[in-house]
């Protein structure tokens, strides 16, 4: 088959790979439907992530089960499935309280199980799926082919979204502010209103991606960044910041943004890969009573309440992508996001 590999900076390529198959009784074959391109793989191909020898990547996919094994319950071949971007059991002392992405039997696409075998990356034409019942989540029935894009979301970006709204307590009436206008930034959006925020302000400077915020629930656009995209913020909501700001770029001054944007006792959700050496200034934190929670997204405890809503036509949030490629032009994909002139690219095979 064929499959992603990254060999160094900039140097992506689609190659011929052995198929998967089953090795453990726990496991799944799946046939990729629709995979895509993450911001956070870009760290790796603008080489702020060293990459010491070729490897596979991709960590976002669905598709259709084409094999199970022995042990496997909760999915059978033929199941449309869709894929978090961790690997997790689901009964673990760290999944029972929701944090599957610390599963102590888990891991990560495109590298290896606990027993140190390889696990596939999402960017190819099939995948061995680790810990199936526990990874996995079947959609009911064949879904429409109109909304494989949203469900794509649901693996990654729209549960990493709902991540930092869910950490920064975003209620009914809230006001907040996005910081980041990348898919997870747009999700964050869109699951700020989702979850009943009255005020969202998105802190974009690009005309394609302030058409999504709109389009998701932004209500009003910030262009500006550093001190005057605070004051812009804080003018907006009556000079004392929003009640709560979402993270979601992962470097040192949008961590400063995010937290200068928020009022005394508001709340910082944090999602974005950290890069670029953000840091957290304690004392500033403390005289202001600011909160700060997040971390990386447990897509697969968010997953059914987001899968319900997307197959009840209640969210959208396939918009985030605004170029599709088949997957024998991956390398071009990867440019089109680095040079930020697509948002975010899927893939089908």
């Amino acid at each position: 088959m064929r499959a992603t590999l990254i060999h160094g900076t900039r140097d992506i390529r689609l190659e011929e790979v052995a198929d998967p198959t089953l090795r453990f009784p726990t496991d799944a074959v799946v046939r990729v439907v629709a995979s895509c391109v993450c911001g956070s793989d870009l760290w790796p191909y603008r080489g702020v992530q060293p990459t010491t020898e070729p490897h596979r990547i991709g960590h976002e996919f669905v598709g259709i089960v084409e094999e199970v094994g022995s042990d496997v319950r909760t999915v059978a071949p033929g199941d449309f499935v869709i894929a978090p971007f961790a690997i997790s059991d689901g009964t673990c002392r760290h999944c029972r309280h929701g944090i599957t992405t610390s599963c102590e039997h888990g891991g990560y696409w495109a590298s290896a199980d606990k027993q140190g075998v390889p696990v596939d990356g999402g960017q190819g034409e099939y995948v061995r799926a680790p810990l199936a019942d526990g990874t996995l989540v079947a959609t009911p029935g064949q879904p429409d082919p109109a909304l494989v894009p949203s469900l794509l979301t649901l693996s990654d970006v729209m549960g990493t979204g709902h991540h930092a709204a869910v950490s920064a307590g975003v209620t009914a009436g809230s006001t907040v502010a996005v910081v980041g206008d990348g898919a997870v930034g747009l999700c964050a959006v869109l699951a700020a209103r989702r979850l009943g925020a009255e005020r969202i302000i998105a802190m974009s400077r690009h005309a394609d991606r302030q058409a999504v915020a709109r389009l998701f629930g932004a209500t009003d656009i910030v262009a500006e960044r550093g001190e005057e995209g605070v004051a812009a913020v804080k003018d907006l909501l009556g000079g004392i910041g929003a009640d709560a700001v979402l993270e979601c770029v992962g470097t040192k001054e949008s961590m400063e943004q995010a937290l200068n944007s928020t009022r005394p006792g508001g709340y910082v959700g944090y999602v974005g890969v950290p890069a670029g050496g953000p840091e957290l200034p304690i004392q500033k934190m403390f005289s202001s009573n600011i909160n700060v929670a997040g971390g990386v997204a447990p897509v697969r405890t968010y997953l059914p309440e987001l899968l319900d809503d997307v197959l009840k036509g209640s969210i959208d949030p396939g918009r985030v992508f605004d170029l599709e490629l088949p997957l024998d032009r991956v390398a071009d994909a990867y440019a089109a996001m680095d040079e930020r002139r697509a948002i975010k690219v899927l893939l089908r095979p």
